[in-house]
C-alpha cells in the first residue's frame, strides 16, 4: 500500500530543464515510477540522452524549445496534450544561477534572470493549466526554487530575488487553484552536484568549494535528492500539501 502512494503510473507530467542536472534526474526517476513525461529543454541531443536513460522511452516525448519563446510555448503544449492526453503535473526545473556583487548587477541582468527563472516557468505553467490541457482530476505543480530564496548570502542578491519570487507566487497559485484540486509547491535545494554547480565561481577554487561543503552538514546534495522530493510532491502521498516551500538543503538553513 505504501508503495502505491508514490506511484505515478500513467500520469502525464511536463518537466523543464530535462537535458541535465535536477531536471534530467526528475525525468529518469519519474519514469521509474510509471509516469509519462514530456521533456522540455533547448538542446535536442541532450534531451535524447536523457530519454535514453529513462524507463520505457517510447512512452515519453521530447520538446526541444526555448521557454523564452513565450508564444511558441502555447503551441507546443497544445501539441503534446493532443498526443499524450491531459497533463497531471508540471515540474519547473529550468533556470540559471550566478554570484555577483550588488554593484555589478544591471537592470538588463535583472531582466534576464527574471525572464529565465520566473517568467519562463510561470508562462509554461499558465499554458499547461488551461482547462482543455490539464486533468479535471487535478494534479501537482512544482517550482524548483533555492535555499537562497529564504536565506541571505553575499553576492546572491540577483539569484535570490528570482527564487524568492517563485516561493511567493506559489502561495497565491495554491489558493487560486485549490478548487481545481491542483496543488502548487516549491522546493528549495541547497547546493547540488550538477553541471551548473561545476561552472559556479566557487567551484573553480578548492578553498571556496570546501567552504561551501562545510556549510552543508550532510554534504552537498545529489540530483536524486531533489528528484525524490519532486516525486513525493507529485504523488498522491502529498495530496494534502499545497502552498508549501520544501527545503532540501542538507542542513544548510538549520544553522
Amino acid at each position: 500500500m505504501s508503495e502505491s502512494l508514490f506511484s505515478l503510473k500513467d500520469k502525464f507530467i511536463l518537466i523543464t530543464g530535462a537535458s541535465s542536472g535536477i531536471g534530467r534526474q526528475c525525468a529518469i526517476t519519474f519514469s521509474k515510477y510509471g509516469a509519462r513525461v514530456a521533456l522540455f529543454g533547448r538542446d535536442q541531443h541532450r534531451l535524447e540522452e536523457t530519454l535514453g536513460m529513462m524507463e520505457q522511452p517510447s512512452d515519453h516525448v521530447i520538446c526541444s524549445v526555448d521557454l523564452l519563446e513565450y508564444e511558441k510555448i502555447a503551441d507546443v503544449v497544445k501539441v503534446v496534450v493532443s498526443r499524450q492526453g491531459p497533463i497531471e503535473g508540471v515540474v519547473n526545473c529550468a533556470g540559471i544561477s550566478t554570484t555577483l556583487p550588488l554593484n555589478a548587477i544591471s537592470p538588463g541582468k535583472m531582466e534576464e534572470f527574471f525572464r529565465i527563472n520566473v517568467i519562463g516557468a510561470v508562462n509554461l505553467t499558465r499554458n499547461a493549466l488551461k482547462l482543455k490541457h490539464f486533468s479535471v482530476n487535478g494534479g501537482s505543480i512544482i517550482f524548483i526554487s533555492s535555499v537562497m530564496g529564504v536565506t541571505g548570502e553575499s553576492g546572491k542578491s540577483l539569484y535570490s530575488m528570482t527564487k524568492g519570487a517563485l516561493i511567493s507566487a506559489v502561495r497565491s497559485m495554491a489558493i487560486e487553484l485549490a478548487t481545481r484540486k491542483i496543488r502548487v509547491n516549491s522546493i528549495s535545494p541547497g547546493v547540488v552536484d550538477t553541471p551548473m554547480t561545476k561552472h559556479a565561481v566557487y567551484s573553480k577554487d578548492e578553498g571556496s568549494m570546501n567552504k561551501i561543503k562545510s556549510l552543508h552538514p550532510l554534504g552537498l546534495g545529489q540530483p536524486a535528492d531533489v528528484a525524490n522530493a519532486c516525486l513525493f510532491l507529485s504523488s498522491d502521498a502529498a495530496r494534502w500539501i499545497t502552498g508549501t516551500n520544501l527545503i532540501v538543503d542538507g542542513g544548510y538553513s538549520a544553522k
